[in-house]
């Protein structure tokens, strides 16, 4: 028997605009995407729950891993985000919690996964996060979220994806959530207010130095160990670094976008900023690619104008929000 919690068609699903054509970066990372399209899809603005991109930092060898904060989903939209434990089969649990209403978001191996037919599906194992809001287990159908979108799959790729025929004594299982749905819908502007409240908090957690800064620094060491690396460590390194910082403050942009057509002023110029330093990141990217392919000295200017910036934006929103 199907258990489906939002009923939807895989092939007329409206993906949300943070996922449309005319982005710099189409896509951030596996999880912040999958609950951009979940809290669409449930009918919630996802963009209000973006503050948490103004303050990530660079990590030492990478930049923040964006994610969107459990207790800030609580707070805007009422959704209980809870851990699931497997004690039996995983496809038991999805069935089970589908059946009573709750996606599920587990991280999966995305060699089983059909819309990423050309990247990974039958290529590569590469660990992603789906959001499950479908399934019958009577014809082996899985409706999903992943990345930009929503999709289904049956089949060999059902058995693979939830390794029904797999018998592995080492096998771990994945990291499992499902989400609790409360009922607490806002209206808009106490939406609104609900988001601004969320931004003051998040906004304590600033970087307490510019990361462009320690970015800067620890890319200079890395160059000649980049270039005699391959091509898919190169794309590796790009990810984790320039990638998650262009396609995270693209969303922090977007967000405070959203809260000048809702009414607050004063944000124009941080706009700008963070639009320089996304739209920035992305031809850095590139430009890094060639550099390093022909052992070439990189310029650092592109990235001291990102830490300027940053910073200039985030003293805007200080003075406004702290």
């Amino acid at each position: 028997m199907k258990k489906s919690i939002l009923n939807l068609d895989a092939d007329k699903y409206q993906r949300h605009l943070i996922h449309g054509p005319d982005r710099i970066w189409a896509e951030t990372n596996c999880y912040s995407d999958v609950w951009i399209e979940l809290l669409h899809a449930l009918g919630f603005e996802p963009i209000a729950s973006l503050p948490f991109t103004l303050v990530i930092d660079f990590e030492g060898d990478q930049w923040t891993f964006f994610k969107f904060p459990l207790s800030d989903l609580y707070e805007l939209y009422g959704l209980d985000v809870q851990e699931l434990a497997i004690w039996n089969r995983l496809v038991e649990h999805i069935d089970e919690q589908v059946g009573l209403g709750r996606p599920v978001l587990v991280e999966m191996d995305s060699f089983y996964l059909p819309d990423t037919h050309g990247t990974a599906y039958h290529m590569a194992h590469v660990k992603s996060t789906i959001a499950i809001v479908e399934i019958d287990l009577e014809i082996n159908h899985l409706g999903y979220f992943h990345n930009q979108g929503y999709y289904n799959l049956s089949g060999g790729d059902f058995e693979n994806l939830l390794r029904l025929n797999q018998n592995d004594p080492v096998y771990l299982p994945p990291y499992v959530e499902f989400v609790k749905i409360w009922d607490r819908a806002k209206t808009n502007r106490d939406l609104v207010n609900a988001s601004i409240n969320v931004l003051r908090k998040q906004l304590t957690f600033l970087p307490d130095k510019n990361p462009f800064h320690s970015f800067a620094e620890r890319l200079a060491k890395d160059l000649d160990w980049l270039s005699s690396e391959s091509l898919d460590m190169f794309h590796q390194y790009s990810f984790v670094t320039l990638r998650q910082l262009g396609a995270c403050y693209e969303l922090s942009k977007t967000y405070l976008q959203w809260l000048t057509q809702n009414g607050e002023s004063g944000l124009d110029k941080a706009i700008v900023l963070f639009d320089e330093i996304s739209t920035t990141a992305k031809t850095s990217q590139f430009q890094l690619a060639r550099l390093v392919s022909k052992k070439k000295p990189l310029d650092f200017t592109p990235i001291e104008k990102m830490g300027q910036s940053w910073q200039a934006a985030t003293k805007i929103l200080l003075e406004k929000y702290n």
